[in-house]
C-alpha cells in the first residue's frame, strides 16, 4: 500500500502503469519474506553473500539469491560487490532495533492481512469482511485462539502506536488534565509516552484482563505503574468513570458506526461534564494525497467490518452520540487528533 509517482514513460503507456501497480502484491510479499527470515538484520552489520546467508536463515541459495536481487532493485539492499549484499537506510526500517522499525507490521500484512485481502471482492459485493469469510470467524476470535498471530498483531501494534505516539504528545497539550483514561489502550504504548512527557498526569488503562496483565508488566519497566491505575472489562459494557480526558487510539475505526457509538456513549456516560474526547484516526479526506488512507478505509473494511471516516462523517457520528465535534489536529503524516467535547 504505497503511494508512488508516476514517470513521464509510464503516462505515455497506462496499460504499463496500472500493471506496475496491479503488481504490487509481489512486492507485498517480497518484502514480507524479507522481514520473515529477518535479512536486514544479518546484514545491518557486515555484508555477507547469498550462500553465507542461506546458511544462515535455511534457505535455498539460487531461490534466496533471486529474492534479494528483486530487494536491490527495490532499494532495501544494494549489491557491495561480487554475489556480496549490504542493507540500504531504506531496509534498515526493516531491521528489529531500529527506532522506527516497521518489521512487525510488514510481518502482519504479509500474513493473514494478505489473505483476506485475496477476498476483497467477497467484501464489495457483500460488505461483510473478508476476513470473516477466509478464517470462519471475526479477526479478535481469530487472535484469542492462534498465539502466534496474535504475537505478530500485538507487536505490530505497539510498533505502529511506538511512532504516533511521539507526535501525539508534540502536537497536543496535557497540562489542563490531571487523569487520563486510555480505552483500549493495549500494552499502554500511548498512555506511557503521554505520562512520560507529563509528570503531573495519573492514567487510567482499560482494556481486556490479558492485555492489562502484559500492559502492567510493561509500566513497571518504565517506571509508571505508581501513576497508572489498570482496569480490564468490555468498552461495549462501560468505560472507568474518573477521567477527565478519554483517549481512544485506532478503536473507533474499527467498528461500523452502531458499534462506533455504543463505546462512545458509554465515554460520555463516564465522563464529567466538562470532560474532553480524543480520537486518535486517520481522518479521510478528497485530497489526491491521501490515497493511503483510502487504502486503509479498505483494509479495515477487509478485517473488521470497519472504517476510516471522513471530518463529516466523524461530526455525525460524535453528533449522534453525544458529542460536539471541536477540532481535528494533524499529529503525524497519516494521523490526526479528532477532539471533542460532551454537548
Amino acid at each position: 500500500m504505497t503511494e508512488r509517482n508516476i514517470s513521464k514513460g509510464e503516462m505515455a503507456d497506462p496499460g504499463m502503469a496500472l500493471l506496475r501497480m496491479a503488481s504490487g502484491a509481489w512486492v507485498t510479499q517480497a518484502i514480507y519474506v524479507a522481514a520473515k527470515l529477518a535479512l536486514p538484520d544479518h546484514l545491518k552489520s557486515c555484508p555477507a553473500s547469498c550462500d553465507e546467508l542461506a546458511r544462515r536463515v535455511n534457505a535455498d541459495p539460487q531461490a534466496l539469491y533471486r529474492l534479494m536481487r528483486s530487494l536491490v532493485a527495490l532499494g532495501i539492499l544494494q549489491e557491495v560487490g561480487e554475489d556480496r549484499f549490504a542493507v540500504t537506510p531504506l531496509g534498515e526500517a526493516l531491521t528489529s532495533d531500529a527506532p522506527h522499525s516497521v518489521r512487525p507490521l510488514v510481518m502482519m500484512l504479509g500474513e493473514e492481512n494478505f489473505r483476506a485481502w485475496g477476498a476483497l471482492l467477497h467484501s464489495v459485493r457483500t460488505g461483510e469482511p473478508a476476513f470473516n469469510h477466509i478464517f470462519g470467524q471475526g479477526v479478535y476470535d481469530y487472535l484469542a485462539h492462534h498465539a502466534e498471530a496474535a504475537t505478530t498483531f500485538n507487536r505490530a501494534m505497539t510498533s505502529w502506536t511506538r511512532q504516533t505516539s511521539r507526535a501525539v504528545v508534540a502536537a497536543y497539550d496535557f497540562s489542563p488534565f490531571e487523569v487520563i483514561v486510555d480505552v483500549g489502550g493495549g500494552r499502554g504504548t500511548l498512555l506511557a509516552a503521554i505520562l512520560g512527557a507529563n509528570p503531573h498526569l495519573k492514567g487510567i488503562l482499560f482494556d481486556r484482563q490479558h492485555v492489562i496483565d502484559e500492559a502492567r508488566a510493561f509500566f513497571q519497566t518504565m517506571g509508571l505503574a505508581r501513576r497508572c491505575e489498570f482496569v480490564s472489562g468490555d468498552f461495549f459494557q462501560s468505560v472507568p468513570t474518573g477521567g477527565d480526558v478519554y483517549v481512544l487510539s485506532q478503536v473507533i475505526h474499527n467498528w461500523d458506526d452502531e458499534r462506533s457509538k455504543i463505546i462512545l456513549e458509554n465515554c460520555h456516560r463516564a465522563m464529567s461534564e466538562n470532560g474532553v474526547l480524543m480520537l486518535l484516526e486517520m481522518v479521510v479526506s478528497g485530497d489526491k494525497g491521501t490515497a493511503f488512507a483510502n487504502l486503509f478505509d479498505l483494509n479495515m473494511m477487509v478485517m473488521t467490518g470497519g472504517r476510516e471516516r471522513t471530518e463529516g462523517e466523524f461530526r455525525a457520528l460524535l453528533d449522534r452520540s453525544g458529542f460536539a465535534l471541536k477540532r481535528i489536529i494533524p499529529s503525524g503524516p497519516l494521523m490526526s487528533i479528532v477532539e471533542a467535547v460532551r454537548k
